[in-house]
């Protein structure tokens, strides 16, 4: 049975990846009316892997004996600015992610919840990962933008993601 402290938190969590995939979603909306829809398509399978990690959560707590509590989702800015300054939030947004789920992890080892320390595991390397794509996205614009070439080469790129 999982402890009321990490099952409000949990629930707490589903709630922040739903809004990640919320604001996921309106960026790749943000790319798609620019037509750079390789853009929009690497936001959009972010979206759908953010969905993925609140189920994850949701499923743990069903496996514990918790309760999934659906809370209200917060909605997400519309105006991002230019590309770059979208992957500069992206980035930003995974490192507090990050945090979110090393508190979770503290709250897990405080309650002595090995069984939540092992799922929690997973999000560590997956923040690991998170972090690491937005970075090179951004040192890729950088470079784009330092020499002048174009864009939509890198739109291509991302909008392979997801595609086989």
């Amino acid at each position: 049975m999982i402890s009321k402290a990490m099952q409000d938190a949990i629930n707490e969590q589903i709630k922040n990846e739903f809004y990640s995939a919320y604001m996921y979603l309106s960026m790749s909306a943000h790319f798609e009316e620019q037509n750079l829809t390789g853009f929009a398509t690497w936001l959009r399978v972010q979206f759908q892997e953010e969905q993925g990690h609140a189920l994850k959560f949701m499923d743990h707590l069903y496996e514990r004996g918790g309760t999934v509590n659906l809370l209200a989702i917060p909605q997400p800015p519309s105006e991002f600015g230019t590309h770059l300054e979208v992957f500069q939030q992206v980035l930003e947004h995974e490192k507090k992610v990050t945090g979110m789920i090393y508190k979770l992890y503290e709250l897990a080892l405080k309650e002595n919840d090995y069984a939540s320390q092992v799922m929690l595991q997973w999000f560590i390397t997956e923040q690991v990962e998170e972090e690491k794509n937005a970075s090179a996205i951004i040192a890729d614009l950088n470079l784009i933008d330092a020499r002048g070439t174009a864009v939509l080469m890198l739109d291509k790129e991302l909008g392979k993601r997801g595609k086989g």
